[in-house]
C-alpha cells in the first residue's frame, strides 16, 4: 500500500471532453459521455477506499490540504454527480483545514447556475482554460471555444469567486507579437488573481505533432517567444501579478497551494483513470484505459499499472529541477546530498560557471535562477545535476 501523510493533497481526474484539442497529451476522452455515470461510480469507489486506507493506516481521520479537480473537462461533470463527489469528500475526509478546492473550467461548457452550485458545494478556486483570445487560432487547434464565452464567464465569476486563475499558451501559431501584447493588456484588467503562462509544447502522438511535422502548422521562432515571455513578466509585475514560478503569476496570497505541493515534492494522491500519485518515495500511475479502470474499481482491485521507486539520483535531480522552477530556489545541501567530496567539488565548479554567466544567484544556502535564465531552466537543472 502507498504510504501517505496527514494532511495530503488529492487530485481527482474527470476525463471527459466535448472535443480533444490537437495539442492535448492528457488522458481525455471525447464523444464518450455515455460512460459518465459508470465512471463516476468507479471514481467514487477509489476515493472512498483511499480515505479508508489512510484512516486505518494513521488510526485517525484522513485530512486533506488541497483538492484539485482536473481533466479532461471537469465543467462537463453533471451537477448531481459532482455534488455527490463533493459529499463523498466531506464524508470521507477531515476538511476542517482545507486550504483550497479548485476545479478546471473550459469556457463555453459552464453556466452561471452551475458555478453557483459549485460555490455552495465548497469549491473555492476556479481555473479557466483561456489559452488565447483568437477564435480562429484556437479553431485551427481544434479548441472550439469563443472569446465571447470567456468574457461571459469573467462576468459571472466577478463577485462569485474570489480566487480565479486563467491559463494561457505562449507560442501558438498565428498569434502575432502585437496581438499577444493586446491580449495581455486586456487580461490584467479582469477579475482574476492568478495567471499561468505555458510555452506551447509539442507532444509526440498528438494531432498538433503531426501537423507540425507535415508543415501544415508553422511555429514561431524560439527567440521571438522568449522575448515575449520576458515582456509578459514585466507587464504582469506592473499590474500586481508577481512571478513565483516559471509559468505562474499571482496577486499576493493567491498562489496555487495545490501546485506548490508538486513543486516542493509533497505527497499527493491521484484518483481516476490515468491519474498519478506520489508517496514521497515512489510514483504510481492508474490504468489509462477507461473501461479497464472502471472494471478494476468495481471489483475493488488495484488499478495501478506503473510504479517507479525513485533512486537517490532521481530524487536529487527532481529536487534541483523543481526547486529552480520556483523563486524559492533549491537548497545547495539538497542538491549535493549523498555525493562524494569529488562530486561535490564538480557541482561547485558548475555553480561558479553558471554564476559567472549571470544565470544563477546564491543566497542563504540556496541557488536561484536569475530572471534571464527562466527560459532555459531545464538546461540549467541538467547542468547542476551530478550523478552519484
Amino acid at each position: 500500500m502507498q504510504d501517505f501523510p496527514n494532511p495530503i493533497s488529492i487530485y481527482i481526474h474527470w476525463p471527459f471532453c466535448p472535443y480533444k484539442c490537437s495539442f492535448c497529451p492528457f488522458v481525455a476522452f471525447s464523444k464518450m459521455d455515455r460512460f459518465m455515470d459508470e465512471y463516476h461510480k468507479a471514481l467514487s469507489a477509489e476515493v472512498i477506499r483511499f480515505a479508508q486506507d489512510v484512516t486505518a493506516q494513521l488510526n485517525c481521520p484522513a485530512k486533506l490540504r488541497t483538492i484539485y479537480i482536473g481533466g479532461g473537462t471537469p465543467s462537463t461533470w453533471p451537477n448531481q454527480l459532482l455534488l455527490d463527489m463533493c459529499g463523498i469528500l466531506k464524508n470521507s475526509f477531515d476538511l476542517q483545514n482545507l486550504e483550497e478546492m479548485t476545479i478546471e473550467v473550459n469556457p463555453g461548457t459552464v453556466s452561471l447556475e452551475q458555478m453557483k452550485l459549485w460555490k455552495t458545494a465548497g469549491i473555492t478556486r476556479i481555473s479557466v482554460g483561456v489559452q488565447s483570445l483568437n477564435d480562429q487560432v484556437l479553431e485551427k487547434l481544434t479548441r472550439y471555444q469563443k472569446v465571447e464565452d470567456v468574457h461571459r464567464l469573467m462576468g459571472w465569476v466577478d463577485g462569485l469567486f474570489d480566487s480565479v486563475s486563467i491559463d494561457l499558451i505562449l507560442g501558438l501559431p498565428g498569434v502575432t507579437d502585437d496581438e499577444w501584447k493586446r491580449q495581455i493588456e486586456e487580461i490584467v484588467t479582469w477579475p482574476i488573481r492568478h495567471i499561468s503562462v505555458y510555452f506551447l509544447s509539442i507532444h509526440e502522438g498528438t494531432e498538433l505533432y503531426f501537423k507540425v511535422r507535415r508543415n501544415t502548422i508553422v511555429l514561431p521562432p524560439d527567440d521571438q517567444i522568449v522575448d515575449l515571455y520576458y515582456w509578459t513578466i514585466d507587464t504582469f509585475a506592473a499590474h500586481g501579478f508577481l512571478q513565483y514560478e516559471i509559468s505562474s503569476f499571482a496577486k499576493p496570497g493567491y498562489e496555487s497551494r495545490h501546485n506548490r505541493a508538486y513543486w516542493s515534492r509533497k505527497q499527493y494522491k491521484g484518483c481516476g483513470v490515468g491519474a498519478w500519485s506520489f508517496d514521497g518515495e515512489s510514483r504510481f500511475q492508474n490504468e489509462k484505459k477507461l473501461m479497464t479502470y472502471i472494471e478494476a474499481q468495481n471489483k475493488g482491485e488495484s488499478c495501478v499499472v506503473y510504479k517507479e521507486k525513485l533512486t537517490e539520483d532521481n530524487i536529487r535531480f527532481e529536487t534541483i529541477m523543481l526547486g529552480l522552477r520556483t523563486l524559492e530556489g533549491v537548497k545547495i545541501d539538497d542538491a549535493i546530498l549523498g555525493l562524494s567530496d569529488a562530486k561535490r567539488g564538480e557541482f561547485f565548479e558548475k555553480l561558479a560557471i553558471l554564476a559567472g554567466q549571470n544565470l544563477i544567484n546564491q543566497a542563504g544556502g540556496k541557488v536561484y535562477l536569475t530572471a534571464r535564465a527562466f527560459s532555459i531552466e531545464n538546461e540549467i537543472a541538467a547542468a547542476l545535476y551530478i550523478e552519484k
